[in-house]
């Protein structure tokens, strides 16, 4: 590929990237400003035009109140009230229709000038595949919070989440691939530093579905103590459900027992690396990513205590997800960059 031409997709992929972290950060924000399920219709053209009169207003209000949330929850909002709520949502969907129009236009004009190889092509379909299959469940996580209990499913949020989550780090990777010009490190000295790379990569991973875990069933506002679960390193609660398994899944406890001691491993793992990485004869970029995770998993380390022993105030909990964010960017970073030779 010319380079000019590659600068201009690069250009078009980071702008892809960078609003799909807005859209995650945006719908951190809507959870936490119990926002989501203001707007009770799906209308995927129609619904890029918010209320512009106070007539349209009234209307959109009147459409909320017949459905759960306003009648067992927000019975007391007025109009006023419900915009500020309305407004985060139609922000998150908004921008989950300039993502669409912002991948699809360039990639027909790319096609068409023929800027893009067959392997290229390939991986934007998977990215438009992903974008679709993020869309289709957010629609999925809103429809479970419309029914008689107004709350939405903290399963199809993870959904969701993680859905969010892997296409952000797919098209990191796409870009970093068009990019990058070294060769793969065949050396074996580096295959433990890979592996260990790749488990941090999963337990980043796992541990988003957790976070989306314990915002789901507002678990961060229980046991607001630090270290300890109240006064014990396990509290009873964690194992209080039956059977055994829901304590993990449903339990407030549980949940946030485990979203605990994945972050002590997530720490145990990158100070392995640290360790691994001085032992072998890192390249600059490695280096590069080896120091920026450390410093990001010590930062967010520190933001996951405060937010948990401040009862999770929405600030903070927005920190967090930033946090959590641009770790999963430097460990797909630092995975890369061991895979790749060490020039």
């Amino acid at each position: 590929m010319i380079l000019k031409r590659k600068n201009i997709v690069l250009i078009w992929l980071l702008a892809g990237a960078l609003l799909v972290f807005s859209m995650v950060i945006v719908g951190g924000i809507t959870r936490l400003s119990n926002s989501g399920l203001s707007m009770v219709e799906w209308k995927l053209i129609m619904g890029a035009i918010p209320p512009l009169s106070e007539d349209a207003w009234q209307t959109t209000f009147e459409k909320y109140q017949q459905f759960p949330e306003y009648q067992k929850i927000n019975y007391e909002m007025d109009l006023v009230q419900f915009k500020s709520i309305f407004w985060w949502e139609y922000i998150h969907r908004t921008l989950g229709r300039f993502v669409g129009l912002v991948f699809i236009f360039p990639f027909a004009f790319f096609i068409l000038r023929k800027w893009l190889d067959l392997n290229l092509i390939r991986k934007c379909l998977v990215m438009f595949s992903l974008g679709a299959l993020q869309g289709f469940f957010g629609w999925y996580m809103v429809k479970s919070g419309l029914v008689n209990d107004p709350h939405v499913s903290h399963y199809r949020l993870a959904i969701h989440l993680i859905t969010a989550t892997i296409l952000f780090g797919y098209i990191l990777w796409v870009m970093m691939d068009l990019w990058h010009r070294a060769g793969r490190n065949e050396d074996e000295s580096f295959n433990s530093i890979r592996k260990l790379s790749k488990l941090l990569l999963g337990l980043i991973l796992l541990q988003v579905v957790y976070g989306a875990f314990v915002a789901g069933l507002d678990a961060g506002k229980a046991y607001n103590t630090f270290p300890l679960m109240g006064d014990s390193l396990v509290a009873e609660g964690v194992t209080a459900m039956s059977p055994f398994w829901k304590n993990f899944t449903e339990g407030l406890a549980g949940v946030q027992f485990v979203h605990r001691y994945l972050a002590y491993a997530i720490v145990l793992v990158v100070g392995w690396i640290w360790l691994k990485g001085r032992k072998l004869n890192l390249s600059r970029g490695s280096n590069s990513a080896v120091v920026m995770v450390i410093v990001i998993v010590i930062v967010q380390f520190l933001l996951g205590v405060l937010t948990l022993i401040n009862a999770v105030p929405m600030t903070l909990a927005i920190m967090h997800q930033l946090g959590a964010m641009l770790l999963f960017v430097t460990s797909i970073y630092l995975y890369y960059q061991m895979g790749r030779r060490q020039v």
